[in-house]
């Protein structure tokens, strides 16, 4: 037996974070928590048995190092996979050392993120020749940039100072459909490839599910990716598992829009010297793939026109989809073909395995892929739309069934696979909850998966109040927005602000904002008006408040008295027309089963105890949650959806709220 493995032979989960464990000899003012450790042996436990396990963890449960140190224990090779690139980040800079360098557990690990993330070593000596600025302000910080890129050791862009908004970036970095790979002069040099053969030879590797499922869907189409993502592993954790149908929809679906094709046209110029005699045939197939795939997508609008897509103005409603009938794609048709064959002439002209131009080649081939494949349409399992989002337009297809993907494609490779969220159990109609609906969303039996849940510390009837306003009108009520909008307005005066309000769609977002943000004494912050990191951060500096829509409802961590509110406008149910759900609710029916309670009460519930959980993050804080859908008192799914959510003192009148309150009140 090696010394390490003597070592992790010796060590065991009880004896690092146990009551007397070595993590309590090390950290000042260390905490036993049981809810930890149990998690922890049901990891470990997992990990040895090799059996996929569902692992739900309260807040504050200390579940990144529930589920590491059983992995370093292991002897095997754990892939950790996270949904945030931030928490990507604090898993490896922060949790990882405390166990490697601090407790003195033997094991190595890696970070891998997508190309995007990296400094392109190639593509800055070049930028570097002669760089070029959006703003005076953005040419001011190269300086700074280029000393940091001349010393840096990962070229990760988290390293830098530069904000997400910094032109400068998309200039010195690449994309798998861009990159040169093995034909690339700095190839050996280049910090991409240096990740990942140091991920080769280590014990844990964290990633993202973005990239983890990049990988796997690769192998899912049965393509070879010559750069490689992952190496081979034994088992996989996923944090923050809530998030993981989406992700894994997005990977094993195929797309094509106008954005990929206008940005493959544009980059087809300048790519060859003049003096390259295909130079001229790349300019041309530029005017002419541009020209054709606008052809193609205002074909979809003009038949579009009168559909979802648009709203009574004719302007496009962002983010709305439709499902793509065989009509439709029939008169798709003729202006597709066009399209292919300018791929295929572009394919046919430059090489794969040509260094300067490969990375064209393969771009036309996967856009051609992805373009047939929808005008097929001819998989019973996937469902096939038109989505508008932004400016753009794109034609997409995704599985209607991701289980069925992640039973071929990883659980038949890798037995051990732990999903772990504060949210995984949602409610089942018998006043209780269960596993059941994520594990058969991911693929798994219920009955031949285990299954591990363990309570928040936090004590919730005294640090939580929630607060369901009986008086509200429906949210399908003429009034209701306005009333719901004095009353968001009640409660900001009432906490001073340091208030989330969260809505379900971006045009009640708009309604709301416009009707409160007038009125209130704090600064006001909106989703879109700057990037999510800045502004959280503007958010902490002084009391304000933040009215969002989805992409705040998880993920985001504010604790202390920053966030002492959270208003959420209505149950989180996803619209049943969406072309995605409207599929996924079919098939629930053609199955026997009933759509509404089986599939979406189930997922509203868990969206909903995310955006619940944005509030008490820490033993010290105190907040109200205020829900504006009067529905969960009435209605028959209400307590169902209630009792899902952590045990905070109810209320249905504001001037209990206030009563409650007023011990926090300066």
């Amino acid at each position: 037996m090696s010394s390490r493995r003597r070592e992790l032979h010796q060590a065991t989960v009880d004896g690092i974070l146990g009551p007397s464990g070595a993590l309590s000899a090390v950290l000042e003012g260390y905490e036993h928590r049981p809810a930890q450790l149990d998690m922890a042996r049901a990891v470990a436990l997992a990990l040895e048995t090799k059996t996929p396990l569902l692992a739900e963890a309260g807040t504050g449960t200390g579940k990144t190092l529930a589920y590491l140190v059983p992995a370093a224990l292991s002897g095997q090779r754990v892939v950790v996979s996270t949904a945030t690139r931030t928490l990507q980040d604090q898993v490896f800079t922060k949790d990882i050392p405390l166990l490697r360098d601090v407790v003195g557990l033997p094991f190595t690990a890696a970070l891998l993120k997508g190309r995007s993330n990296y400094l392109c070593a190639q593509r800055f000596e070049a930028f570097d020749q002669s760089p070029s600025f959006a703003t005076p302000e953005d040419a001011a910080r190269w300086e700074d940039f280029r000393r940091w890129a001349h010393s840096t050791e990962t070229g990760d862009r988290v390293e830098t100072s530069v904000p997400e908004t910094w032109s400068g970036w998309p200039l010195v970095t690449t994309t798998s459909d861009a990159c040169l790979g093995g034909k690339c002069p700095l190839y050996e040099s280049c910090f991409v490839t240096r990740g990942r053969r140091a991920a080769a030879d280590v014990d844990v590797i964290v990633v993202n599910h973005a990239l983890f499922f990049s990988d796997l869907a690769l192998r899912a189409r049965g393509g070879e990716e010559p750069l490689g993502i992952l190496p081979p592993y034994d088992a996989v954790v996923f944090d923050e598992a809530h998030a993981l149908e989406d992700v894994a929809t997005e990977y094993f679906g195929v797309s094509v829009s106008s954005g990929r094709l206008t940005g493959l046209a544009q980059d087809l110029l300048g790519v060859l010297p003049v003096t390259d005699g295909r130079a001229s045939h790349l300019a041309a197939l530029s005017v002419t793939l541009r020209s054709r795939s606008d052809a193609l997508f205002r074909e979809l609008s003009l038949h579009l026109s009168q559909g979802p897509l648009f709203d009574e103005g004719g302007g496009r409603r962002g983010g709305a989809d439709t499902t793509l009938s065989e009509a439709l794609l029939d008169a798709l048709r003729p202006s597709a073909a066009a399209v292919l064959e300018t791929l295929a002439a572009l394919a046919a002209l430059v090489a794969d395995d040509d260094p300067d131009v490969g990375a064209l080649h393969r771009r036309a081939v996967d856009s051609a892929a992805a373009l047939e494949h929808v005008l097929q349409a001819d998989d019973a399992g996937q469902v096939y739309w038109a989505e508008a989002k932004g400016r753009g337009l794109a034609l997409r297809a995704a599985p209607i069934d991701v289980g069925e993907s992640l039973a071929r494609f990883l659980y038949e490779e890798t037995k051990t696979v732990v999903f772990t969220s504060a949210t995984l159990t949602s409610p089942t109609g018998r006043a209780h909850k269960s596993f059941d609906f994520v594990a058969r969303r991911f693929g798994l039996s219920p009955q031949a998966t285990a299954t591990v849940s363990v309570d928040s510390p936090f004590d919730y009837e005294t640090q939580a109040a929630l607060y369901v306003p009986r008086h509200l009108p429906e949210p399908n009520a003429e009034g209701f927005t306005l009333e719901f909008s004095r009353e968001v307005l009640r409660l900001i005066r009432l906490t001073g602000g340091r208030a989330f309000v969260l809505c379900t769609s971006l045009r009640h977002l708009d309604e709301v904002y416009t009707l409160v943000s007038p009125h209130v004494a704090v600064p006001v912050l909106k989703q879109g008006e700057a990037p999510r990191g800045a502004l959280l951060e503007r958010f902490k500096q002084q009391p304000s408040v933040l009215f969002a829509s989805h992409s705040f409802w998880e993920g985001v961590d504010v604790p202390g008295d920053a966030l002492s509110l959270v208003v959420m406008d209505k149950v989180p149910f996803s619209p049943p027309g969406e072309p995605l759900q409207a599929a996924r609710i079919e098939a629930v029916r053609e199955a026997g089963g009933n759509p509404f309670d089986e599939y979406q009460v189930p997922r509203a519930a868990l969206t909903l105890r995310q955006g619940f959980g944005r509030l008490i993050r820490t033993r010290s804080d105190r907040g109200i949650v205020a829900l504006g859908d009067a529905r969960v008192l009435t209605k028959r799914y209400g307590r169902a959806l209630l009792d899902s959510l952590p045990p905070a003192r109810r209320f249905t009148r504001l001037a209990d709220v206030r009563a409650w309150w007023a011990p926090a009140s300066p």
